[in-house]
């Protein structure tokens, strides 16, 4: 801008139009540096949220009962009804699980169904939990 056209802007303003508009703004402070900036500050921040989940749960306290209880298996009876067997000392607890309660349905000694599921999440036959129920053994 020539010196001549700086001191007409200034002595006539704004409203003769002579001040372009790029000339009255500021520069605008978002760049695509400070876009990117944010950008990974955001994904740290979600990183460090996502670990810090993934670490609570890897060290955190467990939920077992010191080896004690062991789930040997269960089967779906129902929409929210489910008959577990849970292996406590050398007992089996036959158990019926509902939304609000938890049953003892039956006691029965470790090892009466000889190839019931051993590992916990397993389904079970539900004809053998029939079976056991009624006091008979396992076939297998």
């Amino acid at each position: 801008m020539s010196l001549a056209r700086a001191l007409l802007c200034i002595a006539l303003g704004p409203a003769a139009g002579l001040v372009h508009a790029a000339d009255a703004l500021p520069p605008s402070p978002v760049t695509f540096a400070v876009l990117l900036q944010v950008l990974l500050g955001l994904a740290l921040v979600l990183a460090a949220i996502v670990a810090t989940g993934w670490l609570l749960r890897r060290i955190g306290p467990s939920q077992s009962a010191g080896g004690l209880l062991r789930v040997v298996g269960g089967v779906m009876v129902g929409p929210r009804e489910r008959l577990v067997v849970v292996e406590v000392g050398e007992q089996w607890l036959i158990l019926g699980v509902a939304a609000g309660s938890v049953n003892l349905l039956q006691t029965v000694p470790r090892g009466t169904a000889g190839a019931a599921p051993s590992a916990a999440g397993q389904s079970l036959d539900p004809a053998w939990l029939k079976r056991l129920l009624a006091g008979g053994r396992s076939p297998r």
